[in-house]
């Protein structure tokens, strides 16, 4: 099944456009979990298993595994097989922001597509479009291609000025003009007029944004640039404000509760 097709059953299904970061950070675990085997897994299950049900997909960024070394990218292989097994019909984005020339990137191309068994993964343009054939040769599998992050500082090289246009639009009308049909874009839900100028470049592409939790990106600004014309099309991703919404054992209950929250004012703007 294509990318585009699993997301959009499952945004119907959970009348959803809300994507979670699963990044966890062992330190801020309840203690109960912190003293468990597999703390990393163990977390994840239980934030996946209170949300599961508000969610269009997960999106574990791999740095916050590699920051644990070979135990926290065995609980990343562990989280991705329980996700896939239990949850099937929820797309699986690995964040692991790849960039490369072609010979390389075909093996990352492997490693997220292949070993990692994503469903999506996100990868930089900047080498051009010889870094991205490897990845578009995956035909189920959707790319993202970061133009704008949500960080305040993106703007310190994304939006120089080449020519008359900041960068990342300049890449976006080149992006525009290839024929593969299995890239989505990333501009972060902290710049909505920029989410609205790329939007209206790829009226019908699937777009990833983050930025609408700890980040504090403006929610109805954010949803009214970046939805398509079926009022869908984007997935709003947020992790810590929903992952550390207590570091108690109610947890889960808490992240269950943060997650409808912004789900449901992301369709508030939706559906005015």
């Amino acid at each position: 099944m294509e990318f585009k097709e699993k997301l959009d059953k499952t945004v119907k299904r959970n009348d959803s456009l809300l994507c979670i970061g699963l990044d966890p950070e062992i330190s801020k675990f309840p203690k109960s979990i912190q003293t468990k085997k597999d703390p990393i897994f163990q977390f994840n299950k239980a934030i996946v298993g209170a949300t599961a049900p508000l969610v269009c997909v997960y999106k574990p960024n791999i740095a916050f595994y590699e920051a644990y070394g070979l135990e926290g990218l065995e609980q990343l292989k562990k989280t991705i097989e329980f996700l896939q097994k239990n949850y099937p019909q929820i797309p699986v984005i690995l964040d692991a922001k790849r960039g490369d020339i072609g010979n390389t990137a075909k093996m990352y191309a492997k490693a997220l597509f292949e070993y990692w068994n994503a469903d999506a993964a996100t990868v930089y343009p900047h080498l051009g479009l010889d870094s991205l054939k490897p990845f578009f040769e995956y035909k189920n599998k959707l790319t993202i291609l970061l133009l704008k992050t949500s960080n305040p500082d993106s703007k310190m090289f994304q939006d120089m000025k080449v020519g008359n246009e900041p960068y990342y639009l300049k890449i976006a009308k080149k992006i525009k003009s290839w024929k593969y049909a299995n890239f989505g874009l990333f501009v972060g839900a902290t710049y909505p007029a920029e989410l609205k100028k790329v939007r209206s470049l790829f009226p019908n592409r699937v777009f990833l944004t983050a930025g609408l939790g700890a980040q504090k990106g403006e929610v109805r600004d954010a949803v009214l640039a970046g939805l398509d014309k079926e009022k869908k099309g984007i997935m709003f991703n947020a992790s810590r404000s929903i992952l550390y919404a207590s570091q108690d054992v109610d947890f889960a209950k808490k992240a269950s509760e943060e997650a409808k929250k912004l789900r449901d004012l992301i369709n508030q703007y939706r559906y005015p």
